[in-house]
Parts: C-alpha cells; sequence; structure tokens
C-alpha cells in the first residue's frame, strides 16, 4: 500500500474556489472566524485531489490575537502585529480569555469532523511558542530577528515569560480542538532554523516539550507532529527529546539521514520541495519516487517541505497525488 497523503498548506489560494471563497470574508481574521468559511476552505481540497487527511484551515496567529495582541492582515503585507517591547506588553495579555475568544474554531472543527468521511483524518495545528513569539516581538514575519533575539539576550527572564505564555495557551488550545473533533495535532516552528544549538534547545526543544506533555495530560494518545523547520542535524535531538510521534521534514532533510537516523525514532513526514511541485512534470514524478524510495517502506506521510505556495497549478497537485497512490513498496 502507498503511505498516507496530505499537503501543508492544502487549502488556500492555488485553488480558484478558495479565491472565490474568500472573498466572502472582510479579512483574513474573519474568515478564519467565521465558521461556514473555514469548513469549507478545509473541504476544498478533498474534493480536488482526495488527500487521506483534512487540516483546520486557521492560522498560527489566532492565539495571539486570542491574548489580546493586535493583530491584522494586510493584503499584499501578510499579518502585522502590535509588537511587544517589554515585560509589562507580556502582562498585558490574558490567557484566561484564549478559549472564549476561539469558540468559532472551535465551531469550525465540529462541522469539519461531521462533514469528513469516517476514514479522513482531521488534524488540527497550532504554533510553536519560538515561532509565534517571533511574529509577536517583531510585528510581522519576514524579518532578521533581530529584536526576539536582542530581548532573549538581554533580558532572558522576561522572554521566558512570553514562551511559558504562550506553552500554556497554546497547551489549552490544542487540547480544545481534540475535543471538538481533531484526531492529531501538529505543531508548526517554522523559524527553528533561526537559532543556534543552545537556543535552539532553550526556545524550541524545552518548551516543545513542556507543550506535548500539556496535551498529553488531556489527551494521551492524541499523535502529535512536530514541524521544527530548519533543524538540520538537529532535528535528531528534537524528535528524541520533545515525545512527539511524528516529524515533518523540511526540504533540506537529507533522504538517507531521515532513514537511518529518525525514522527509527518517529514516523517521518516530507518533504517534497513546494517548487518542484510548481514545475511538476518528470522533475517532480523523480523527486517524489525518490522520496517514496527511501522512507515509503517504514513509518511515513507523503507530504511537502512546506506549505502549497499559491503559483502552484492545481493539475500538479493532482499528479503528485496519483503518482504517490500508484507507488508500491
Amino acid at each position: 500500500m502507498p503511505p498516507p497523503l496530505w499537503l501543508m498548506r492544502q487549502a488556500g489560494r492555488y485553488l480558484p474556489e478558495y479565491r472565490k471563497l474568500r472573498q466572502r470574508a472582510r479579512n483574513f481574521l474573519d474568515f478564519c472566524y467565521t465558521p461556514e468559511l473555514a469548513v469549507e476552505a478545509t473541504l476544498q481540497p478533498l474534493r480536488s485531489f482526495q488527500p487521506d487527511a483534512a487540516i483546520l484551515f486557521s492560522d498560527i496567529l489566532v492565539v495571539p490575537d486570542a491574548l489580546g495582541q493586535v493583530v491584522d492582515f494586510r493584503e499584499g503585507e501578510g499579518p502585522i502585529l502590535e509588537p511587544l517591547r517589554s515585560r509589562r506588553d507580556i502582562e498585558g495579555l490574558k490567557a484566561e480569555r484564549v478559549l472564549r475568544h476561539l469558540e468559532p474554531v472551535f465551531t469550525a472543527i465540529h462541522g469539519i469532523r461531521e462533514a469528513l468521511p469516517p476514514q479522513t483524518a482531521l488534524i488540527g495545528f497550532a504554533g510553536a511558542p519560538w515561532t509565534v513569539a517571533i511574529y509577536m516581538v517583531e510585528g510581522r514575519g519576514g524579518t532578521d530577528f533581530s529584536r526576539a533575539l536582542g530581548w532573549d539576550r538581554e533580558d532572558p527572564e522576561g522572554f521566558a515569560m512570553l514562551i511559558d505564555l504562550l506553552v500554556e495557551a497554546t497547551g489549552a488550545y490544542l487540547i480544545e480542538q481534540v475535543r471538538h473533533g481533531a484526531e492529531a495535532l501538529q505543531i508548526f516552528d517554522s523559524w527553528a532554523g533561526a537559532l543556534d544549538e543552545e537556543r535552539f534547545r532553550r526556545l524550541v526543544i524545552t518548551p516543545t516539550r513542556k507543550l506535548v506533555a500539556s496535551v498529553r495530560t488531556t489527551c494521551p494518545d492524541v499523535p502529535i507532529i512536530g514541524f521544527p523547520r530548519g533543524a538540520g542535524p538537529l532535528y535528531d535531538d528534537y524528535v528524541r527529546e520533545t515525545g512527539v510521534d511524528a516529524v515533518s521534514l523540511d526540504s533540506g532533510v537529507d533522504l538517507d539521514f531521515a532513514r537511518r537516523t529518525l525514522q527509527s525514532r518517529a514516523v517521518v513526514q516530507g518533504n517534497l520541495d513546494p517548487q518542484i511541485l510548481v514545475r511538476g512534470g518528470d522533475e517532480m514524478r523523480e523527486a517524489a519516487l525518490a522520496i517514496l524510495e527511501n522512507l515509503g517502506r517504514g513509518p511515513f506521510i507523503f507530504n511537502l517541505g512546506h506549505g502549497v505556495v499559491p503559483e502552484t497549478p492545481v493539475e500538479n497537485v493532482l499528479q503528485l497525488a496519483a503518482t504517490v497512490r500508484a507507488w508500491r513498496p
């Protein structure tokens, strides 16, 4: 049998039906907080290429928004946040308001689960504390991380207050996702690769371990996938020390390293380059088959090394799905 298949950002702007749906919301956060729209966006790729899992349509920045930080999504700019600059700013955030604020997300999860066929898994997700903290301190993505890294250097106890708050809020958020129907969870640490080894252990591994432990106190059997993008050789330490059940690999991870070192410890997921998916054709087919030949005989989920990009032709996604489903170990 071929391995299971789903794609990060499998719902999104590459789908014409998504672009039409997006026009019904006033802004992106409104889209995420309108259960009817979030359900439909989640289901659209299932009609297109029938992946083995649906992933909740939402965004990692709903957590800062729920904590009380000002979050805005601007066309052409992406997310813009009123940046945190001091311990006093952190003290103004309230973990106790998170679940109430995110009730529309839980309503959407319930609706998605009801609409899914029994054989299709529903994946919930959240951003990892370090990656979410980047946005909260820098005020946007695409920076050199200098404000966040500088705060951690000059006031590590103050920065740890923010990380601890995010562990608490994110743990509660993920547990509530499971209560409403999520059957697996993915923790996205998109900026893990920005850190040296000491900070990686302190700001990625330790908070993730606490987050995984928090979820497991209430949901001991839910599978948890970690994605420390850009971790390089530290992927091994991440898997061994965080307690995740599976690890999602970015496109730079060597397949031999993944097979020999990681696959004996956890399910591995990945890791086709999203730009190869854009180009398609024989290049895509050969790259997909190389991943399958290296990893497909062990515990494995086929996915990308990051999310589907907006310029991806839909026909390439369909061809990729056909290639994976035709493969046999």
